[in-house]
């Protein structure tokens, strides 16, 4: 996919899992294709998927510049920091008071207000677990984010990493000082073993090739283009159904390929037409 254009350039319909030699006979077909036209391959964006980086070294060569996903590496950071929260929920749960059923007596009225306390501190990090992991908070979000992280640390420490690793991907900065802000920020969460477990994803060596769009502005940081075409194709699945088929998935794809390289001629008929009647 052209990541600029949202345009599908070349497309292989496979009946099985691709592997590396999948990926690589499929990459050298592309380069023949931009060879006979005179183009070639500067930079490729990829999710995080380890059958990439050796099947473009050897079909782009080994100047070609390799860009992970940014989205796909938030993705798993997000999940882990979710997964986090969630397990700070199930340990609140755990330390509730055991009361029996019925109304509180004035023995076991403390414990009981004590519960209901414990069980509204649950349901509010249930309801606003979106906060720990949302790129911008807004002044009212933050107040009760720290509302919620009263007597949670660990928690408050984690939403202070995930804003550490949203700044990594500032356009304003370089490759080479986002790596050095990477490498402060590992070093600060290798101190507390606990959360380091939470944020292992952050020593992943996916995370520095998610930051090489920084030093060019014209390489994408996301796959987008390639997920909206999945996306398009999957509902498009749902609403025929026959397109299931590999044949058929071939067929589809190929007429999707022939509607966007004329729409560009059917926008200028259009206006045209728009500009006729308009008198």
């Amino acid at each position: 996919m052209d990541n600029h254009r949202f345009t599908r350039l070349v497309y292989e319909v496979l009946d099985h899992s691709p592997d590396e030699e999948d990926v690589l006979t499929f990459f050298q077909r592309f380069q023949r294709i931009l060879e006979k036209k005179g183009l070639s391959v500067t930079g490729v964006t990829t999710d995080g998927s380890p059958l990439y980086p050796t099947p473009i070294r050897q079909a782009f060569g080994e100047d070609t510049t390799h860009q992970v996903c940014q989205f796909h590496v938030l993705k798993e950071i997000n999940k882990a920091v979710l997964t986090a929260v969630a397990a700070v929920r199930r340990q609140l749960t755990a330390a509730l008071p055991k009361l029996r059923r019925g109304r509180p007596t004035v023995a076991t009225r403390a414990a009981a207000a004590r519960k209901k306390r414990g069980e509204q501190k649950i349901t509010d990090l249930f309801d606003n677990r979106y906060l720990f992991v949302q790129h911008h908070l807004t002044p009212a979000q933050r107040n009760t984010l720290h509302r919620i992280t009263r007597g949670l640390p660990r928690l408050r420490t984690l939403r202070q990493l995930m804003d550490e690793v949203y700044r990594l991907f500032d356009r304003r900065c370089r490759t080479d000082t986002a790596l050095a802000k990477l490498a402060k920020l590992r070093h600060r969460v290798a101190r507390f073993k606990a959360v380091g477990q939470t944020l292992k994803k952050l020593f992943s060596p996916t995370l520095e090739k998610s930051l090489v769009f920084l030093d060019d502005s014209l390489l994408p940081s996301t796959s987008n283009a390639v997920e909206r075409g999945n996306r398009r194709h999957r509902k498009m699945q749902k609403t025929i159904y026959r397109v299931r088929a590999g044949q058929h998935i071939h067929n589809r794809i190929a007429t999707d390929m022939l509607r966007d390289a004329q729409h560009q001629g059917r926008s200028q008929t259009t206006h045209t037409l728009h500009q006729a009647r308009a008198g």
